[in-house]
């Protein structure tokens, strides 16, 4: 039987040269992904390397992922035969490895993004799962690979993360026997949870206090919005990664729909929206030119906070319609 599944497997074992992938200003899902997806193709033979879509540094934060030494910028790397996609539903979300993808003789994307373009030569693409590590995680089995710790950690990690640490409305059955797998298989979430969440700067939470010192609750209670901007991030000290979790620190706010944190940087605003009652807040990004998933969307707005608020509020509940 031929499945998306098992034609990426027919690609990738006669590859001269595989890059691994995600989109720019990687995730935890992201990261562990192709973390995980370089791990497994190397124990079959595959010569696969992980590449950055961004100029700079891998977060710090998944520093301890099996693997993170060897992420390679796109600069630094020639043309591959192969190029694997992963959490990633549009060539645009790239970055600076788009070429790469584009010259590459087979692009294979794995993906779990409902708006998912498709546009790869072989699309392994799933909106029911939780992340797309799950979906490197089934595909072990198609390469005939052995789950060893070091996967499972990776895959772990962007499963907990994904699922807010199995809290968002995502956090399916299916999502806690695969977590139930990857701890089987040596992934310790104990480790996991306290290296991701439990290992922040000061800086980090002198930013935190910054974000909620502008905290505004609007539309009749509905939504809940803040921001921050690069002199935050310069006066506290705290790295650009670090603001990955701030909309859990807006969204905890009782009786609201959707949380929201705005981030002014290079005269544009980045929109990060967070849902806790089944908004679909991605086809609200989808109207400012960006995407995501129902509970958790972002976009990028060129304009300013003063342009941009009084539309996005309306569009959210409780507001104008």
């Amino acid at each position: 039987m031929s499945t998306p599944y098992h034609r990426a497997a027919v690609h990738l074992r006669h590859a001269a040269s595989v890059a691994v992938c995600a989109h720019v200003r990687p995730d935890g899902d992201a990261m562990g992904s192709v973390l995980a997806l370089t791990l497994a193709l190397r124990a079959a033979g595959v010569p696969a390397v992980p590449v950055l879509a961004d100029d700079g540094p891998p977060p710090r934060t998944y520093a301890f992922l099996p693997g993170y030494a060897l992420l390679t910028l796109a600069s630094e790397l020639e043309q591959p035969e192969v190029f694997v996609a992963l959490d990633t539903p549009s060539f645009a979300r790239l970055g600076v490895a788009e070429d790469m993808a584009r010259q590459a003789e087979t692009l294979i994307v794995f993906d779990h993004h409902p708006d998912n373009r498709e546009f790869g030569d072989v699309n392994v693409v799933d909106p029911g799962a939780a992340a797309t590590a799950q979906m490197v995680w089934r595909f072990l089995e198609v390469m005939d690979v052995r789950p060893t710790p070091e996967i499972a950690l990776c895959c772990y990690v962007a499963l907990m993360t994904d699922t807010g640490r199995f809290q968002y409305d995502n956090t399916t059955p299916a999502a806690f026997r695969d977590a139930a797998t990857m701890i089987e298989a040596g992934a310790d979430p104990a480790q996991a949870s306290r290296l991701v969440y439990q290992e922040r700067s000061a800086g980090s939470l002198a930013l935190e206090a910054r974000l909620l010192s502008r905290l505004t609750v609007t539309n009749g209670g509905r939504v809940a919005w803040a921001w921050l901007d690069d002199d935050d991030f310069a006066l506290t000290g705290a790295s650009a990664e670090e603001s990955e979790n701030l909309p859990d620190a807006v969204r905890v706010i009782a009786g609201i729909d959707v949380a929201v944190l705005l981030r002014l940087t290079q005269g544009e605003v980045r929109g990060n929206l967070r849902a806790k009652t089944g908004v679909d807040v991605a086809t609200v990004a989808r109207e400012f030119g960006g995407g995501g998933h129902r509970a958790a969307a972002g976009f990028s707005f060129a304009g300013t906070l003063d342009e941009l608020v009084p539309r996005l509020l309306a569009m959210l509940p409780g507001g104008a319609v």
